[in-house]
């Protein structure tokens, strides 16, 4: 008999693909910039600073902004609290995939 599967666990805030990819990113990685974010998940500027802000609100994530010389450079990382909460999330879609 399959585990029962609490619903939720699953977290609202990682339902958006993008955010989702976000949160993957940088579970993975200990900092990313704006630009390489903005590659890896082939989004808009617009569409990412938006979903980007939503999850640092929550305080999912961290935003560095900072400047390469003259050149405006934004960093982001996942917060410990972030990290966490996207575990909890992976481990529900986990048990809601278990046969």
């Amino acid at each position: 008999m399959a585990p029962k599967f609490n619903i939720d666990q699953l977290n609202k805030a990682f339902e958006s693909r993008i955010r989702l990819g976000i949160m993957s990113v940088l579970m993975v990685n200990d900092q990313v910039d704006f630009t390489t974010m903005k590659d890896l998940l082939d989004v808009t500027d617009g569409n990412l600073a938006s979903h980007i802000s939503a999850l640092e609100k929550m305080e999912y994530v961290v935003v560095q902004k900072k400047f390469i010389g003259k050149k405006p450079n934004t960093v982001f990382e996942a917060s410990k609290l972030g990290k966490a909460e996207f575990k909890v999330h992976l481990n529900a879609l986990e048990k809601l995939l278990k046969p």
